[in-house]
């Protein structure tokens, strides 16, 4: 049995750290995975690695296609949209149960968070400010005390997605950011299930909003890219679209 303990160690040892590695974004979408250079990162046998290819292929980490093997991700933008789009809908019910079943300790806890981001914005840390606005979102999650509305918002990729289509160039932290979460928690402090729900389903929908524009642009600068002009057709100018920052858990 000994043996067979250890096989399983190593591959969930493999699977956490090849899904923290894709989840990190560093692997951009549509990196082709091979089997020698994985089994060679995480030391494990090439069958361990299959499997665990396998299992992050069922969870959608990853794809598997015939003659081109195993890939990262990549969402289109009308799957990113729905993802997010779940996301609004799980998202503002935790935070609806968060309101009502969150305990002091939790709360202080999300206190002790937004105080972090607070700082980070005053100092213009915007990795700090990213890192504890991830925090405040899964300490919300965890307070909701919700398993299966919990288990349904990890399914969702949400993370991948927004790598995906963030827009690096954009501010962050995003305008109203703060003040958004500042909201969420004094729905959650004043045990107001109704006001949670809505002030987290008005923060997640700007990410939405923000990749929808950036998708607009995107495709305008495209088409314009690939189809030139009439001959002697007047070109009538291009409006830009300005896309808001959509950093992951923003």
């Amino acid at each position: 049995m000994e043996p067979d303990r250890n096989s399983q160690t190593r591959q969930s040892q493999a699977y956490e750290g090849l899904r923290s590695l894709l989840l990190s974004g560093g692997m951009p979408p549509g990196t082709r995975l091979t089997e020698v250079e994985l089994t060679s990162r995480f030391n494990v046998s090439r069958s361990t690695m299959r499997a665990v290819l396998v299992r992050l292929a069922q969870e959608g980490y990853v794809t598997s296609e015939v003659n081109r093997g195993v890939r990262t991700r990549s969402f289109s933008a009308a799957e990113a949209a729905d993802i997010l789009e779940a996301r609004e809908v799980l998202e503002s019910a935790l935070a609806g149960k968060a309101a009502e079943r969150a305990t002091e300790e939790e709360i202080g806890e999300l206190r002790g968070t937004l105080a972090a981001m607070e700082g980070c914005k005053r100092r213009g840390d915007q990795a700090g400010y990213s890192q504890a606005n991830r925090r405040f979102h899964q300490q919300v999650k965890e307070a909701a005390h919700q398993e299966i509305l919990a288990r349904a918002y990890d399914t969702l990729l949400y993370p991948l997605v927004m790598r995906q289509y963030r827009n690096l160039s954009a501010q962050h932290p995003r305008s109203g950011s703060l003040e958004e979460h500042q909201a969420i928690l004094m729905a959650i402090v004043t045990r107001n299930p109704d006001a949670a729900v809505a002030a987290m389903r008005h923060h997640v929908a700007s990410a939405r909003r923000a990749l929808l524009l950036q998708t607009i642009a995107d495709s305008a600068a495209t088409l314009d890219r690939a189809a030139p002009p009439a001959q002697d057709a007047p070109v009538a100018p291009v409006t830009p679209v300005t896309p808001a920052a959509t950093h992951a858990a923003d």
